[in-house]
């Protein structure tokens, strides 16, 4: 129940974020606008590891290089998100994003890729990726 509680609660968020960052592109520019969502986020981000405190900050050492970078796709995430939402609206533009991440979701999990259990694809899964993807195409026209 968590789980789904902070799914729902990231999604909102996302779309959220999406509005927020275009509607600050309008005035700032693309790239500006990544670079200020990143400085705020850090800001909160640090004001709240201080506070908290939950984790063990000399890990960091156990930590394969390549999962430090996972941050780094937020640059993308932010930049592309506002960008789409200019060009093909919000609902469109969400739309796509949430079948990509759960595609790309779907292709790690059943591939086993970056530590996850390895999950068998199955005929239900696939028809439910496919229905997606058809009523995403079905929402463009």
């Amino acid at each position: 129940m968590k789980g789904a509680l902070f799914s729902l609660l990231g999604g909102i968020c996302i779309t959220m974020q999406g509005i927020f960052n275009a509607r600050m592109s309008d005035a700032i520019g693309g790239w500006h606008t990544t670079v200020m969502v990143h400085i705020v986020a850090f800001t909160i981000a640090m004001i709240v590891y201080i506070k908290v405190r939950d984790g063990k900050g000399k890990s960091f050492r156990n930590v394969p290089l390549l999962y430090l970078i996972g941050g780094s796709f937020g640059v993308i995430v932010v930049f592309s998100e506002l960008t789409a939402i200019h060009s093909i609206g919000p609902a469109a533009a969400i739309a796509i994003l949430l079948v990509a991440q759960i595609g790309t979701a779907f292709i790690i999990e059943s591939q086993g890729w970056f530590g996850e259990k390895r999950i068998p694809i199955t005929l239900r899964q696939g028809l439910g990726l496919t229905m997606m993807l058809a009523g995403v195409i079905l929402f463009q026209l």
